[in-house]
């Protein structure tokens, strides 16, 4: 038996509880890790709610560091007391679990298991929107919402170290200074201002080669009015709901404008590119140039807690669970 935080039912936070689970023996091909830290991402909120539907009950979390304590048969990378990482569909949420060896990766001695686990899924985020789905360039501007989010943080330092201008918006001055603190040269405060026409002023009508919106809902179709024509529009969150319809037609009106909406489990579904995007990561973050704020804390079996801070909007940078 290990502790585990499971959803039976799709709800609020309250659906979060924190029980005994049965935890069989490694099967053929999978390694058990023992949880050093487990990362909050907006995904699980989106299990827990039922937005991205799930076969209950589920156990949340896609993103965790710890330690191997055991292998299964014909494992044949990873052994015993291996420091690892991964990024999975959830099971996260838990003090030891079972993990197909696929989608493990070694964790370099310079990067401890919080920082880890607060920077797995949505670093490897950052590292496929910048260089893979629109490969940021020395010169471009860069409009990233939410800047000071889990994501945005690492997004935001990474598009400036590339030699990006980098535009973010965020709800508060206090985040305004946190995304300035993390490669941003200029911040919106989007409840304040508006962010499009913030946008047109701050690059002279020039407008963004490129928007990383993760917010969805709020900031359609505001977002494709702060593109150049040719630009790229890439949707990969609704933190404020989802982008509904829209007729695709407005693209063509708006400067035949690029939209797409990727997700980070078709990108590293093949092992060779998983392991390129994490050794893409893993660089940069240990030489400094993005750092991975972990902000705050919580016990795992405060996940509730910790659900409710990050909708509540009061959270920044990653948040991670610690069994």
């Amino acid at each position: 038996m290990v502790k585990a935080v499971r959803v039976h039912k799709v709800g609020g936070p309250e659906a979060l509880t924190y029980e005994d689970v049965e935890l069989p023996h490694p099967a053929a091909g999978e390694v058990r890790v023992k949880h050093r830290a487990v990362g909050l991402n907006f995904l699980d909120v989106y299990d827990r709610t039922g937005l991205y539907p799930a076969p209950l009950p589920i156990i949340p979390g896609s993103e965790a560091s710890g330690d191997v304590v055991a292998v299964g048969e014909g494992v044949t990378e990873f052994r015993k007391g291996d420091r690892v990482a991964y990024v999975a569909r959830y099971g996260g949420y838990a003090e030891e679990r079972n993990v197909p060896e696929k989608v493990l990766v070694k964790l370099p001695d310079a990067i401890d298991y919080e920082t880890a686990a607060g920077m797995m899924l949505k670093g490897l985020t950052a590292q496929y929107l910048l260089r893979r789905t629109y490969r940021v360039q020395n010169g471009d501007t860069v409009l990233i919402h939410a800047a000071a989010g889990g994501v945005g943080v690492i997004a935001s330092q990474w598009a400036n170290h590339l030699g990006a201008t980098v535009i973010g918006t965020v709800g508060s001055a206090d985040k305004a200074e946190l995304a300035r603190q993390n490669g941003c040269h200029h911040t919106i405060l989007y409840r304040e201002e508006d962010f499009v026409a913030r946008v047109a002023e701050i690059t002279k009508g020039e407008k963004c080669q490129v928007v990383y919106d993760g917010v969805g809902k709020a900031t359609f179709p505001g977002s494709l009015d702060c593109l150049r024509p040719l630009g790229m529009f890439v949707s990969f969150g609704s933190a404020s709901g989802p982008i509904e319809a829209f007729n695709i037609g407005i693209l063509g009106q708006k400067g035949s404008l690029f939209a797409t909406r990727p997700t980070l489990f078709t990108y590293i579904a093949k092992r060779s590119d998983l392991l390129t995007m994490c050794e893409d990561l893993f660089a940069v973050v240990g030489s400094g140039a993005v750092k991975i704020p972990v902000t705050r804390t919580f016990k795992l079996a405060d996940a509730a807690e910790a659900h409710r801070a990050l909708e509540g909007r009061e959270t920044t940078g990653s948040i991670v669970l610690t069994p």
